[in-house]
C-alpha cells in the first residue's frame, strides 16, 4: 500500500513539474507577444488592424467561394407534376451525345441518373447539373449490373469513334453485349422502356443507297471495325429477343454521323479532324481519295429525334440522320467549304487558310482505312412519317457552332488552363487495361 502511495506521489510531482513548465512557457510567450505588440505600436511601422486584415483576407475569399458554390445557378428547369415527371437513366450520359441528351431531359423537368465509366465521357460535360435535386451522376461500368428504379433507359454507353472502339476491341464488345444485356435485364425487372442507341455501322459498307431500315447490311465480321459493327448488331438482336420473349418495350435508333460541341478533339472523326487541323494551320488529312460520302447532322437534331422515338409507339429500328450527302472533299470547296467558317481572328495560324477553296497541295492524302464505308446516306422517310422528325440545323450553322467550341478549347489550352485531356487511342503491348 505504501508503495502505491509512493508511486502516486511520484506521478503527482511529475505532473506538477509539467504544469509549472507549461505555465512558465505560456507566461514567457505572453510577455514576448506583448513586447512585439508594444514595439509595433511604438515604431508605428505596421498597424495591428492591417495585420489582421491581411490574415483574414484569405478566409474572406474562401467564404465567398463557398457562398457562390451553395448558390449555384442551374440552367432553367421546367416544372413537371408527379404524374408527368419520369425517372430516366442515361448510360454514357457524360459523353458527347449523352450530355446533350441530359441537358434536354433535365430542362424538360425529369429526374435523371447519369451512368458513365468516363472512358470517353467527361465529368465536365455534365458538371453544370451536379448538385441539382433532379440529377445524379454515378461512376459505373454497364458491364456490371446496376440496380435502380427507373421508368426509361437511354442506353448510349459505348465508344463510338473508330480510334476509341478499336483501342480495346474486347471492351467494346463487352459494353455492347454484356452491357446491353444488363440494361435489358434492368428494364425487365422494373418495367422500364429501353432505347438502344444503335448506329449506321450496322449497314457496314452498304450495297444499297440510300440505306433504309429494311436493309440487312454488308459487314465484315472479322475486320478491325467488327467489334463495334457486330457489337451493335448483336445489341439489336438482344433487344428484340427481350421484346418477344419477356415483353420488354424497346426502341432502336440507328444513328448516322453526328457532330457538335463536346466532341473529343482527337476522336478521329471527319469533322473534328478537319476543324482541329484548320484551326492549328496543319495539313488537312484525307484517307483515300476523298470521294467517300457522308451525311452529317448536328447533335441537337439527333437529341430531339431520340426523345421523340423514346416516347413513340415505334418498336422497329428508325434511322436518325441527315439525308444531305457530301463527299469528304466537299468540305474544302464550295458550297460547303468548311474553312470559310473559320474566322481569321480565331485561327492559330491565320495565314494557313483564307476561306477559299483548298488546293490539293494543302491536303495530305493517306491510305484508306480498312472496311471504311464508301457511301453513307440515311433514308429517313420512316422518321419523317411516323415521328414527324427531320434535321433542321443547316450544316453551315452547325459547323460554325462547332468551330467556336473547338477554338475555345484550344484557347483554354494555350492559356494553360486545366482541360482534361481525352484518352489517347493507341494500342498497347500486353493485356489492355480496360478488359
Amino acid at each position: 500500500m505504501k508503495r502505491v502511495f509512493w508511486l502516486l506521489s511520484g506521478l503527482n510531482r511529475r505532473m506538477m513539474k509539467l504544469l509549472f513548465a507549461l505555465a512558465l512557457i505560456a507566461y514567457i510567450a505572453c510577455e514576448y507577444i506583448d513586447l512585439i505588440l508594444l514595439s509595433i505600436q511604438e515604431n508605428g511601422d505596421v498597424k495591428i488592424e492591417q495585420k489582421i486584415d491581411e490574415a483574414v483576407a484569405p478566409l474572406r475569399e474562401k467564404i465567398r467561394d463557398l457562398e457562390q458554390s451553395f448558390s449555384q445557378k442551374y440552367p432553367p428547369v421546367k416544372f413537371l407534376s408527379e404524374k408527368d415527371r419520369k425517372r430516366i437513366l442515361i448510360t454514357g450520359g457524360a459523353g458527347f451525345v449523352g450530355s446533350h441528351l441530359t441537358d434536354k431531359l433535365m430542362m424538360d423537368g425529369h429526374e435523371l441518373t447519369v451512368v458513365d465509366n468516363f472512358f470517353t465521357g467527361r465529368k465536365r460535360n455534365v458538371e453544370h447539373w451536379i448538385g441539382h435535386e433532379n440529377f445524379e451522376l454515378i461512376n459505373h461500368d454497364v458491364v456490371e449490373p446496376l440496380y435502380i428504379e427507373v421508368d426509361q433507359i437511354y442506353h448510349l454507353a459505348s465508344p463510338a469513334s473508330p480510334p476509341n472502339y478499336m483501342y480495346n476491341p474486347i471492351k467494346t464488345l463487352k459494353t455492347n453485349t454484356i452491357g446491353t444485356l444488363n440494361m435489358l435485364g434492368l428494364a425487365k425487372r422494373v418495367g422500364a422502356r429501353l432505347l438502344l442507341a444503335s448506329t449506321s455501322e450496322v449497314y457496314g459498307d452498304p450495297e444499297v443507297h440510300p440505306q433504309n431500315e429494311e436493309y440487312w447490311g454488308h459487314v465484315n465480321p472479322i475486320g478491325p471495325r467488327a467489334c463495334y459493327d457486330e457489337g451493335k448488331r448483336v445489341a439489336e438482336t438482344m433487344c428484340y429477343a427481350y421484346m418477344k420473349q419477356e415483353g420488354v418495350e424497346v426502341r432502336v435508333a440507328r444513328i448516322f454521323n453526328t457532330f457538335g460541341s463536346r466532341m473529343h478533339m482527337n476522336d478521329g472523326r471527319v469533322v473534328s479532324n478537319f476543324i482541329l487541323q484548320a484551326l492549328q494551320g496543319e495539313p488537312l488529312t484525307v484517307y483515300g481519295t476523298g470521294s467517300q460520302t457522308r451525311a452529317f447532322q448536328y447533335v441537337s437534331d439527333l437529341v430531339n429525334g431520340l426523345v421523340l422515338l423514346m416516347n413513340s409507339n415505334i418498336s422497329s429500328p428508325v434511322n436518325l440522320g441527315n439525308p444531305e450527302e457530301h463527299t469528304i472533299l466537299d468540305f474544302f470547296s464550295p458550297p460547303v467549304n468548311m474553312l470559310s467558317s473559320v474566322p481569321k481572328r480565331i485561327r492559330l495560324n491565320p495565314n494557313a487558310y483564307r476561306g477559299r477553296a483548298v488546293s490539293r497541295s494543302q491536303i495530305q492524302f493517306l491510305s484508306e482505312a480498312q472496311d471504311d464505308p464508301q457511301r453513307r446516306r440515311p433514308d429517313i422517310r420512316k422518321a419523317k412519317m411516323m415521328l414527324g422528325w427531320e434535321p433542321v440545323v443547316p450544316l453551315e450553322e452547325g459547323l460554325n457552332k462547332t468551330i467556336q467550341y473547338f477554338s475555345r478549347e484550344l484557347e483554354h489550352q494555350a492559356n494553360n488552363q486545366y482541360i482534361p485531356k481525352p484518352k489517347a487511342a493507341r494500342m498497347k503491348k500486353g493485356r489492355p487495361r480496360h478488359n
